[in-house]
């Protein structure tokens, strides 16, 4: 119960939240009613007063939200706004078919992790790790939209090759593109995180003498993977929950009648009964997978979490190789140029004549639907990118910080378990749409996973052996926090934040596109992929530009990060 219970309380919090949006957006659910089923009707004082009689509306919302809490209580999870019709059938049915997207993008994930920290499990077990992985291939691949990759996936796989089905659901093989599209994104986040601890377990003295004692190195491998999964499993919880509502994009393209995709529809039509069970189900689902990460963690550490005899996990002094810091200040040199190049150009100039015009001496990276410079486009668009999603990287990396170190779990799976579309709908709802405000959604929720991967750094730290060294000459708590567990814990977060980056660049931007985050004809990396979606097989430099530069981007952050690492330790 000392678990579960502020969990609930959060979750109820959520949720009588979502159903006081009417009366934080000021706007009046009987009109959208009255639009969706009566739409022959005119919006006058009786007829919007029969829809309230009607739909309870009138009895204020506390009688509302009791309606519905008594209902739920009931197994009923009231009737839909839109259609009238009861809800529960059509969301347990989004929710299955969530699930199983999820359990198969999952096992891509874990495979493609897996394969990305292999060559360090080989190296480690061999005792021939001599230098740090800098991870850029990761970093890539994580910093890849996912409504990009399924528009490639499906460009290059289903239409011009035909190997599988780009639209529908029920098949087998209408499962592969979509689970490509969120697995990978997925997977080499989980891999970078995998990879960047194990170098730690290979450096503990076990994995010395398991060497000179012969044992098999596919069993050190094992055991050097059961060390760091403490660590990783909050985070693989999290990725569990973020599959299945967080893939609203990759739902709409290949028209999958998901539970993202029904409560993004929910939102904007005001539908409060689908959207309030949507996030129910949603909440549900991140209680229960923060449950089972927790009594995984808690089986894996055994009796040595409380005993505090488990040596904390230490980074080698591993140099980093030369070709890291060449490639990252290359990267930066490029990143600056094209910057440079196109702030000297009019990212607002629209030449009809030359829409979607090829590059060429005059527009070197061509021009997208409009007749706009994409290189002007892409320079102007940098600061405002880039600038606005390392501040909002900072703020979630120090709410990260402090909600680990203060146990916030249930503050975190609610946190996560929301879409930050659905966050945006609320902020712009409440304060008006705009840059500010979606920078506030996306950081309301972007720190879950930072907090996760910290409280799992610092139960495993507080479960060294040196702590209670240190508690046993005296050791204040302060002292404690400074010189033993904070040095533990806050460079592999640190490292985690920035491998984030690109991927809060990417929300901003997807906020932006539903109008509500930075309004056009502003320019912005995000908004320009999905303005040039529709044109990506006629014109693919509309849509190659903004991608490679996000992904630029994260390989310049995890080299950067790994040249500043390797250099500290030489």
């Amino acid at each position: 119960m000392r678990y579960l219970g502020p969990r609930l309380a959060t979750l109820l919090a959520v949720v009588a939240v979502i159903g006081l949006l009417p009366r934080l957006t000021r706007t009046d659910p009987a009109l959208t009613i009255l639009h969706a089923r009566y739409a022959d009707r005119p919006p006058t004082p009786a007829v919007l007063d029969a829809i309230r009689a009607e739909t309870g509306l009138d009895g204020g919302p506390l009688h509302l939200l009791g309606s519905w809490a008594g209902g739920l209580l009931r197994g009923d999870l009231g009737e839909s706004w839109v259609s009238g019709q009861p809800v529960g059938p059509d969301v347990t049915s989004a929710l299955g078919v969530s699930l199983t997207l999820m359990g198969v993008s999952l096992a891509v994930a874990l495979l493609l992790a897996l394969t990305l920290a292999a060559p360090t499990l080989r190296r480690g077990a061999r005792r021939t790790l001599a230098t740090t992985r800098a991870g850029a291939g990761a970093a890539v691949l994580a910093a890849l939209p996912e409504f990009l990759l399924a528009a490639v996936l499906a460009t290059v796989l289903a239409v011009q090759l035909g190997w599988f089905p780009a639209l529908g659901w029920g098949r087998a093989e209408q499962l592969v593109l979509p689970a490509l599209a969120m697995g990978v994104p997925a997977g080499a986040l989980l891999g970078r995180l995998l990879d960047d601890a194990l170098p730690a377990a290979f450096a503990e003295p076990w994995a010395r003498a398991a060497t000179a004692g012969g044992i098999p190195p596919r069993r050190i491998a094992a055991h050097a993977l059961r060390r760091t999964l403490p660590t990783l499993l909050p985070q693989l919880g999290l990725v569990v929950v973020g599959l299945t509502g967080g893939a609203v994009a990759v739902e709409t393209l290949h028209a999958i009648p998901g539970l993202g995709g029904t409560a993004l529809a929910a939102a904007l039509a005001q539908d409060l009964p689908v959207l309030q069970a949507c996030v129910l189900l949603l909440l549900l689902l991140g209680l229960a997978a923060g449950l089972a990460a927790r009594l995984g963690s808690r089986a894996l550490l055994g009796p040595a979490r409380t005993a505090r005899a488990l040596p904390a996990l230490t980074a080698p002094p591993l140099p980093v190789r030369r070709i890291v810091t060449v490639t990252a200040v290359a990267l930066a040199a490029l990143l600056v140029a094209v910057t440079v190049a196109g702030l000297l150009r009019d990212p607002l100039s629209v030449d009809a004549a030359a829409r979607l015009a090829s590059p060429s001496a005059a527009h070197p990276l061509g021009t997208d639907s409009l007749g706009r410079d994409i290189l002007a486009r892409l320079g102007h668009g940098a600061a405002r990118t880039v600038l606005t999603a390392l501040a909002v990287g900072a703020v979630t990396l120090l709410l990260g910080l402090i909600a680990g170190l203060l146990r916030a779990g249930a503050l975190t799976e609610t946190a996560n378990a929301l879409p930050a579309v659905l966050a945006g709908l609320v902020v712009a709802g409440v304060a008006g749409p705009g840059p500010w405000g979606a920078a506030v959604a996306v950081a309301a929720v972007a720190w879950a996973p930072l907090a996760a991967h910290t409280a799992a750094l610092y139960a495993q730290e507080k479960a060294a052996p040196h702590l209670a060294a240190a508690v046993a000459l005296g050791a204040g708590r302060g002292h404690l926090l400074r010189r033993h567990l904070l040095p533990g814990v806050v460079p592999p977060v640190v490292r985690h934040a920035v491998l984030r980056v690109p991927a809060i660049a990417l929300a901003l931007a997807s906020l932006g596109f539903l109008g509500l985050g930075t309004q056009p004809p502003a320019p912005e990396w995000g908004r320009m992929l999905s303005e040039n979606m529709a044109y990506a097989e006629r014109a693919p430099w509309a849509v190659l530009a903004p991608a490679a530069a996000l992904a630029a981007l994260g390989a310049l952050a995890v080299l950067t990060s790994a040249a500043v690492r390797g250099g500290r330790k030489r």
